[in-house]
C-alpha cells in the first residue's frame, strides 16, 4: 500500500474525506510545522513540495507581487565550525594512533619477530600481548588483524606491509568488521560469552581471509571461561586466529600461555618517547621546550598513551604561537625543580637539617606535591647509587644533574645510600597515609638527617671493640662533637667524609688498614664481612709473593675467573691505594684451607701418639678419636674460707 497517491499527491488517509470536511490548518500553529512549511522536499511526499509561506508585506512592497510568484528567501550559509567554536576535538592519543607496524615505537623486537614469521609463513594461531598500560597492546592486536587479512591489488596474502588501500583496513581499525570480533574480557567474564565465540568459530569468514578474535584484558576471564577456551585454542579451525591482550600476565593460566605465542611489549624509553612527543608537537604546529618534553616522558613511565595525554594537556598551557616552558609543565605535573630537590638531598645527607627543612618548605610553597618530593629523593638516591657503581652516564640524566649525583655518590658509602633508600621508602608510604603529607615529609627529612651518619652494624661493633666512641646521629644543633660547621643539623655522611680534623687521623688509619702480610689481607676481608670473597681467597689462592700493594698467586683448580679483579677492587676500596693482583704465578704455596687441614691433621696425629690416649684406646677396644676440640683453660677460683662459728661462752 502506497503512502502517497501518485496522481493527486494526497495522503491515503485524506482520500475518502469530502472536500468540505477537510479541516484547514490553524494559522497559529505554523511554527509547530516549520519543516513542512519551509519549502523542503520530503522523501515521504514523493516529490510533492509544500508551498512556502508568503512573507509579510512591507510598506514598500510591490502590490503586483503575489505570494505565489514570490521567490523564497535563500537560507543563510552555515559557517564551518572551528575547534575554537566548540567543534569535536580528537585527542592526540587517538589522532596519532599507529596505522602501520612502522609507526610502533620502542617495540622493534616484536616487529622483527612478526616480520620474519609472516615472511616465512610460520604464523601462530594465537598471540598473547602483554605490557603496561598505553604501550600499544590493543593497537598491535588490530594491526595484526589487518596483517592477517591484508588484501590489496598487489598483495593477497598475510603480510605486515600495511597500506590504507586495503579492502578491510578501515573497518578493522574502526572495530566494525564482521570477521574481526573484539571483546572486552573485563565486562564479559563468564563462560557464556566464551561459548558464543566457540559457536561462531566453526563457521568460515564472510569476507576476510581469517576470522580474528581479539580479547582485551583476558586475565579477567573466569576459571570456567578459560577452561571452555582450552580445547578450541589448542586445535582451532584453520580459518580462525586468536589475539589476547593483558596487563596482568601472571593471572593468565599457564595452560593458556602454553598455547599462545607471547610478546612482551616493553616500556618506551624516555629518550625515544621524548623524541616522539616532539614530532607530534611539530605536526600540530606548536612549540614546546625539550626539557618540558623530557619531564612529560619521565612522568609517562614508558606509556605512549599517557605521554600523548600529558602532551595534550601541556600544549594548551601557552597561547598560540608561544613556546610551552618547562616551568609551566613542571607546575602542571606537580613536580618540583629537579635542581632544588638535588640540593635538598645533598643537605639531608650532609645532616644540615635546618637547610633541608627550609628548602622543602620553599618547594611546598611553590606548589610541589610532598609525595612527589619524596619520589624525587628516591630517584636521586637511586641515581647516586648507580653512578657510584657504573658512572654518571648510567643515570640517564642531564649532564649537570648526573655530575652532581655522581659526586654525591662518591662521597657516600654504599651502606649509607642503602640505608637512606630504606628510610625514604618507608617515609613515602607514611606521607601517602598521613593526614598532612607535608608534616610527614618534614619528619622524614629530620629522621633521614639524623640517621645519615649513623655507623652501620659492622662499624659500630668494630668501634666498640676498639674502644672508640660511637659518633653520629646527634640530631641537635649544639652538639659539641659536631663543631660549628654542622649548621645545627644532625651530622651527615657527606660532612663526615669531607671533614679532615686532626683527631680524625688515627681513626682514618684504623678504618683503612694497610695489611703487611697475606694473612693480614685475608683478615681484613673477614673484618669487612665479604664472606664470598673470603672463602674464595682461602680456598683458591696459593700465594707466590706478597708485598703491600701487590700480590702474586697461583690459582687453585676451580678458581673463579674474576677472583683477581674482585680482590684488587675490594682492597683498593678498603685501603685507599691501588693493588696489583696477578693470577698468573706458578709454584705457589698452599692455600689457607689446605694449611688449616694440614695443621689439623698434624694435631690429630700428635694426639693419637700421646701415651695416655694410646692407653685409653687399648683399655677400650673399638674406641675411636672423634672431633678434636681445644677447650678453654680452667681458671681456678680463690678458695673460700670456711665460716668460723663464734665460740659459745
Amino acid at each position: 500500500m502506497s503512502h502517497v497517491d501518485a496522481e493527486s499527491g494526497a495522503p491515503p488517509w485524506d482520500e475518502d474525506l469530502p472536500a468540505e470536511e477537510v479541516v484547514e490548518r490553524d494559522p497559529n500553529t505554523d511554527d509547530m510545522f516549520a519543516p513542512a512549511s519551509a519549502g523542503v522536499t520530503s522523501p515521504a511526499s514523493a516529490g510533492v513540495t509544500s508551498p512556502a509561506p508568503a512573507p509579510a508585506p512591507t510598506p514598500d512592497a510591490d502590490p503586483l507581487v503575489t505570494p505565489t510568484n514570490a521567490a523564497a528567501p535563500a537560507p543563510a550559509p552555515t559557517p564551518t565550525p572551528t575547534p575554537e567554536q566548540g567543534a569535536a576535538y580528537q585527542v592526540l592519543a587517538r589522532k596519532y594512533r599507529p596505522r602501520t607496524f612502522e609507526d610502533l615505537i620502542g617495540q622493534e623486537a616484536m616487529v622483527r619477530t612478526l616480520t620474519n614469521a609472516f615472511a616465512t609463513g610460520r604464523i601462530a594461531h594465537a598471540f598473547m600481548l602483554t605490557g603496561v598500560r598505553g604501550v600499544g597492546k590493543t593497537t598491535t592486536a588490530r594491526l595484526l588483524a589487518r596483517a592477517l587479512n591484508n588484501a590489496t591489488d598487489a598483495i593477497d596474502r598475510p603480510s605486515l606491509a600495511l597500506s590504507p588501500e586495503g579492502r578491510h583496513d578501515a573497518a578493522i581499525m574502526a572495530g566494525q568488521h564482521m570477521d574481526v570480533m573484539e571483546m572486552d574480557a573485563a565486562s564479559h567474564t563468564g563462560v557464556g560469552d566464551i561459548r558464543e565465540i566457540l559457536d561462531s568459530v566453526r563457521y568460515a569468514p564472510v569476507e576476510a581471509r581469517y576470522k580474528v578474535y581479539v580479547l582485551d584484558e583476558v586475565h579477567m576471564l573466569s576459571t570456567q571461561a578459560f577452561n571452555a577456551l582450552l580445547k578450541t585454542l589448542e586445535e582451532p579451525p584453520p580459518h580462525a586466529k586468536f589475539i589476547f591482550a593483558t596487563t596482568e600476565i601472571r593471572k593468565v593460566p599457564v595452560t593458556i600461555l602454553s598455547r599462545c605465542q607471547r610478546f612482551d611489549l616493553r616500556r618506551v624509553e624516555p629518550e625515544v618517547l621524548s623524541q616522539h612527543l616532539g614530532r607530534v608537537a611539530e605536526r600540530e604546529g606548536l612549540r614546546i621546550e625539550a626539557e618540558a618534553l623530557a619531564l612529560i616522558a619521565r612522568a609517562a613511565e614508558g606509556s605512549v598513551r599517557d605521554g600523548l595525554s600529558l602532551l595534550d594537556q601541556a600544549l594548551v598551557q601557552a597561547e598560540r604561537g608561544e613556546t610551552v616552558k618547562a616551568e609551566v609543565v613542571r607546575d602542571m605535573l606537580g613536580l618540583a625543580d629537579r635542581a632544588r630537590t638535588i640540593a635538598l638531598f645533598e643537605a639531608v645527607m650532609a645532616g644540615r637539617t635546618p637547610e633541608a627543612l627550609e628548602g622543602f618548605r620553599q618547594l611546598y610553597g611553590f606548589g610541589a606535591d610532598p609525595v612527589q618530593v619524596v619520589n624525587d629523593l628516591l630517584e636521586h638516591c637511586h641515581a647516586a647509587s648507580v653512578a657510584k657503581m657504573l658512572g654518571p652516564q648510567a643515570t640517564r640524566l642531564p649532564n649537570d644533574q648526573a655530575r652532581a649525583l655522581a659526586a654525591l655518590g662518591a662521597a657516600l658509602s654504599a651502606a649509607t645510600l642503602s640505608r637512606a633508600w630504606q628510610i625514604l621508602l618507608k617515609g613515602l608510604d607514611e606521607a601517602r597515609r598521613a593526614p598532612n603529607p607535608a608534616e610527614a615529609v618534614e619528619m622524614l627529612l629530620i629522621r633521614l638527617a639524623y640517621a645519615a651518619d649513623l655507623p652501620g652494624p659492622e662499624e659500630a661493633l668494630k668501634a666498640l671493640k676498639d674502644g672508640r666512641p660511637l659518633t653520629g646521629g646527634s640530631g641537635g644543633g649544639g652538639a659539641p662533637a659536631r663543631g660549628p660547621s654542622s649548621g645545627g643539623g644532625g651530622g651527615g655522611a657527606v660532612a663526615r667524609a669531607a671533614q679532615s680534623l686532626p683527631d680524625a687521623a688515627p681513626q682514618s688509619a684504623s678504618a683503612l688498614p694497610d695489611p703487611q702480610s697475606f694473612e693480614a689481607a685475608v683478615a681484613l676481608i673477614g673484618e669487612r664481612r665479604d664472606i664470598s670473597l673470603q672463602l674464595d681467597v682461602q680456598r683458591y689462592v696459593r700465594p707466590v709473593s706478597f708485598k703491600p700493594g701487590a700480590i702474586v698467586f697461583e690459582p687453585a683448580p676451580g678458581a673463579p675467573a674474576d677472583l683477581a679483579r674482585r680482590l684488587s677492587s675490594r682492597l683498593k676500596e678498603w685501603t685507599g691505594r691501588t693493588w696489583l693482583i696477578a693470577a698468573n704465578g706458578a709454584g705457589g704455596g698452599e692455600t689457607l684451607i689446605e694449611q688449616e687441614k694440614k695443621a689439623r691433621a698434624a694435631e690429630r696425629a700428635a694426639i693419637e701418639a700421646d701415651p695416655f690416649v694410646q692407653a685409653v684406646l687399648t683399655a677400650f677396644p673399638g674406641a675411636q678419636i672423634g672431633e678434636v676440640r681445644i677447650t678453654a683453660p680452667v681458671v681456678e677460683l680463690p678458695a673460700i674460707p670456711d665460716e668460723v662459728e663464734d665460740e659459745e661462752d
